[in-house]
């Protein structure tokens, strides 16, 4: 798999390491599962590259070179090991200690790069060449590269295959048999980067699955560390793998044991059998390295490690992890499960049921808990991973799998940081119009957030943050345990709601009134019943019952009627989903009423007499004969997740209402059409980049943008803040405001002042020069020398003052900020927030998200402001913040919105150094 040979040329820009390839490397996934480390050329790896080339086939070495020249091997060595430059870059991919790929591009042009490739004839169509080339990708993005070009020959089909299946857009152009071709590497989503993220998804997600087949369907499981003693973490893991009936070969591990549980004992790890899928190691802290090495010389193909402690031993854990191609599972964990097959790698009291739900964690006691519920529910578990400290497997690979398992139908988290957030949104997505994804969203309080310098930062909260991940990709995300088990119990059983109008039917007139409130509280509507209906129950209940909405069918209701009135109720096309109140009477047995109607939509019920938790109902729908049990099931045609249906019970009506809220918010999510990264006119990155690059240089500890940076920059983007001009005196302000036709407003150019009114530094509605010089005078008395001159901007009036702004998130990335402007933005906190990149459907959420919004569409008779032009302002922010790693904060704070435009009238950027990451790029941790 080859191209021809290519020549240095041209200049670019300053060595960058984007993915942090160094001499150290990295680790990533083919997509038969095997693990390869990818690292940049150096001049000692020389000697290896040009034995590879040389072992190549005559067929190979031809399509590779266009020859068949021997001297072309050592040529080729010298070209990519030389030492690295701006004018080229060379990746290896190392399988264990064989050299098995070569890619390099060399500059053709000030930003063109032809690329070339090189894998042993025995290692083709296992995806290296396809790795190595998403690297590239990456590299070449970071460098400002356009568009990559090769040229292979006619016949060199396995290398065309590459190119073409690779997701980028090709340009072909063949002549005399050599074929050149020409791919534009896309800058943002809006020109292409979309479609290839997702064709990079699914070669990661096949590798990934390749892999975790080991882990969550093994055929062998070795406990490593299963003392004699009852009681003892390893022991218990071991019997309750032999309890659950796990089918597969067991291997014990104890050097002072000859058997255990009624298997025979091995002395050590280095005594297992080749290729045992799974091995589980519960030794001493000290001794886990040596152990995981000892699994990875037997081939054992993946790692669950419950011991914790592990300090900086976690590190040759890793390495023996990488090196021998294993995945990871913990360290610091409470072990895995796979009710159906029988295995059950955990130390749980009881052993969890088969079932639907999927269920990944960090925390081993939330763990436990959780899968007691599923199980006491009978909605259950199809696998588990407690994945402690998270070296390797995480929430992404679970995803991953439970997408394509056939069992999983819900896919619940609870998960205390992330190694990849853009990455876990793009996956959560993906899935989360399978299947619906839930978690507990975790540090919400006040200690979690950090000090800021702006208010975009200091709205920009974890809890914020986190929001924004799990809002975007669809992620039904919850603010505690009970909330999480409640609507599990909903999603599990019932379907979807087609809208947010809920019918409440009660026997007891006190508690329907609390259930209305309640699904107020929770952005549903308390439906009305149409005349026909009300007609039906008028005939159907007794005398003094109540039919319009919520329907009161009194205490003295018979279960036929109570069940009829379920009944008719559900057939109303005014109503979305049916909420039950019933209390307890002697007349009726309501619980059997619920259970027995024939509902086609939605129901939940809260029994007034239900203990202080969730449980199910079996229930018969609409057409069926029988009660319908939560076994697991394929996913039925109207988007629940089980074809079993069971009625959740709550005791109180707020749980209900809680659950409902949250199916009818994914049901919207999933209808929502996909937004798009609509094509942004005037974008200058590349000058952008350049003006970051000078001042960094200038300032390498980073630091805030003068204003004539500020303004620069931005017009990078098209993003134009008020006529403002820069006076250093008196006289210098008094002309500046005579030009501008109007009242004028002052704001003192004060280095390292962001929060100019509070300081005291605006000065507003000054009307003529006297005005000006005694603003002036008073801001010169105010900052004394550290006033280095004023900015002088037209008074706009009018308009509804809005916040956008950017804060780099160290983990996430950059966030978009959208509030209330002006002073108040901190006090009020009226402010919505996304990640980066904004679609034209985030934009719109964020500008209807905040409390203030009815301001914006025109309240109480003032004209509505131009919504394209903030949706504009809020697209070309997100743009600058992807594009510019470097801009750690940015304020624009006012954002005048009026009926003609979008006017910023203050704005603070700050620069950072920043390492570029590509956070889509294929890698292990």
């Amino acid at each position: 798999m080859t191209t021809k040979d290519t020549a240095a040329s041209g200049a670019g820009g300053g060595e960058v390491s984007p993915d942090g390839l160094l001499s150290a490397g990295t680790y990533a996934l083919l997509t038969d599962g095997s693990t390869v480390e990818i690292r940049h050329a150096q001049p000692g790896d020389a000697r290896a590259v040009q034995a590879m080339h040389a072992a190549m086939s005559a067929d190979n070495f031809y399509l590779r070179f266009f020859s068949l020249s021997p001297r072309s091997a050592e040529t080729e060595a010298r070209r990519v090991c030389r030492e690295p430059g701006p004018d080229h870059a060379a990746l290896l991919a190392w399988l264990g200690s064989r050299l098995a790929g070569v890619a390099s591009y060399e500059l053709s042009g000030p930003d063109t790069a032809e690329v070339a490739f090189a894998v042993p004839d025995d290692l083709h169509g296992r995806g290296i060449a396809t790795l190595l080339l998403e690297h590239l990708v990456s590299i070449g993005r970071e460098r400002g590269l356009h568009a990559f070009t090769a040229e292979t020959l006619a016949d060199n089909t396995a290398m065309l295959a590459v190119f073409s299946g690779a997701g980028l857009p090709v340009r072909r152009r063949s002549s005399e048999g050599i074929v050149e071709l020409t791919f534009p590497l896309p800058e943002g989503e809006a020109d292409g980067l979309g479609s290839y993220l997702d064709s990079v998804a699914a070669r990661e997600s096949r590798a990934d699955v390749a892999t975790l087949r080991h882990l969550l369907a093994p055929a062998s499981v070795a406990v490593i560390g299963a003392s004699r003693k009852r009681g003892t973490v390893g022991r218990e893991i071991l019997q309750n793998i032999v309890g659950a009936g796990f089918a597969g070969a067991i291997y014990p591990v104890n050097p002072r044991a000859s058997s255990l549980a009624g298997l025979r004992c091995l002395a050590s790890a280095a005594d297992l059998p080749e290729h045992v899928d799974v091995a589980v190691i519960a030794v001493p802290a000290a001794a886990v390295p040596a152990v995981a090495e000892q699994c990875g010389q037997r081939g054992v193909r993946s790692l669950v490690v419950i011991t914790s402690g592990l300090g900086a031993q976690g590190a040759d854990l890793l390495a023996s992890c990488r090196r021998h191609g294993m995945r990871l599972v913990g360290p610091n964990c409470f072990g895995i499960a796979v009710p159906s097959i029988g295995l059950d790698a955990t130390f749980t009291k009881s052993q969890p049921t088969a079932g639907i739900a999927g269920l990944v964690v960090q925390s081993g006691g939330i763990g436990i808990s959780l899968l007691d519920h599923l199980s006491r529910l009978g909605v259950g578990v199809s696998s588990f991973a407690s994945v402690g400290d998270k070296y390797d497997v995480s929430s992404n690979d679970m995803l991953t799998w439970w997408e394509q398992d056939g069992q999983t139908r819900l896919a619940v988290l609870y998960v205390e940081s992330f190694g990849s957030p853009r990455k876990f949104g793009r996956t959560a997505r993906r899935v989360g119009n399978r299947m619906p994804v839930l978690t507990v969203i975790g540090g919400r309080s006040a200690a979690g957030q950090r000090a800021a310098a702006s208010h975009t930062a200091a709205v920009a909260t974890p809890l914020v943050t986190q929001e924004a991940l799990f809002a975007q990709a669809g992620v039904i995300a919850v603010t505690g345990l009970g909330e999480l088990v409640e609507t599990i119990a909903l999603l599990a059983g019932q379907p979807l709601p087609a809208g947010n109008r809920v019918a409440i039917v009660s026997n007891a007139g006190g508690a329907d009134v609390l259930a209305a409130d309640a699904c107020g509280d929770n952005g549903l509507q308390v439906a009305v019943l149409s005349s026909a209906t009300r007609r039906k129950l008028t005939r159907l209940l007794p005398a003094g019952a109540v039919v319009t909405g919520p329907v009161d069918t009194t205490a003295a209701v018979s279960e036929a009627a109570f069940r009829g009135c379920l009944e008719e109720v559900s057939a109303d096309q005014e109503v979305d989903a049916l909420l039950v109140v019933a209390v307890p009477t002697a007349l009726a047995d309501l619980r059997k009423a619920v259970s027995a109607a024939a509902v086609g939509k939605p129901l939940v019920a809260c029994l007034l007499d239900q203990q202080e938790t969730v449980t199910l109902l079996p229930q018969q729908t609409a057409g069926s004969g029988q009660p319908a049990a939560p076994a697991p099931s394929p996913a039925a045609a109207d988007g629940r997740p089980g074809g079993g249906r069971t009625v959740p019970v709550y005791p109180y009506p707020e749980g209900a209402a809680r659950a409902l809220g949250h199916a009818a918010r994914y049901r919207g999510w999933r209808e929502q059409p996909p937004g798009q990264i609509p094509y942004l006119g005037g974008v200058r990155a590349t000058d952008a980049r350049a003006q970051i690059g000078r001042f960094l240089a200038s300032h390498p500890g980073g630091g805030w943008l003068p204003l004539a940076a500020v303004s620069e920059l931005l017009q990078c983007y098209q993003i134009t803040l008020v006529d403002t001009k820069l006076a250093e005196d008196e006289p210098a302000a008094v002309a500046a405001a005579a030009g501008l036709g109007g009242p004028a407003v002052l704001k003192a150019d004060v280095p390292r002042l962001v929060h100019k009114t509070e300081a005291g530094a605006v000065k507003l509605y000054l009307r003529d020069g006297e005005e000006v010089r005694a603003a002036y005078r008073e801001l010169s008395a105010t900052f004394g020398p550290d006033l280095t001159g004023v900015l002088v901007q037209p008074m706009l009036t009018g308009g509804v003052e809005v916040l956008i702004g950017v804060v780099q998130e160290e983990v996430f990335g950059p966030l978009v900020v959208f509030g209330l402007g002006g002073v108040a933005t901190e006090v009020l906190g009226d402010h919505t927030a996304k990640l980066t990149p904004l679609t034209d459907v985030d934009a719109d959420e964020l500008i209807r998200g905040v409390h203030a919004a009815p301001l914006l569409f025109g309240h109480r008779g003032s004209p509505p402001v131009d919504l394209s032009a903030l949706r504009d302002m809020l697209l070309r922010v997100s743009r600058l913040a992807d594009d510019l790693h470097e801009v750690s904060e940015l304020d624009l704070n006012p954002v005048i919105a009026t009926s003609t435009g979008a006017h910023a009238v203050d704005a603070r950027i700050r620069v950072s150094p920043a390492q570029p990451r590509d956070p889509f790029l294929r890698r292990l941790r």
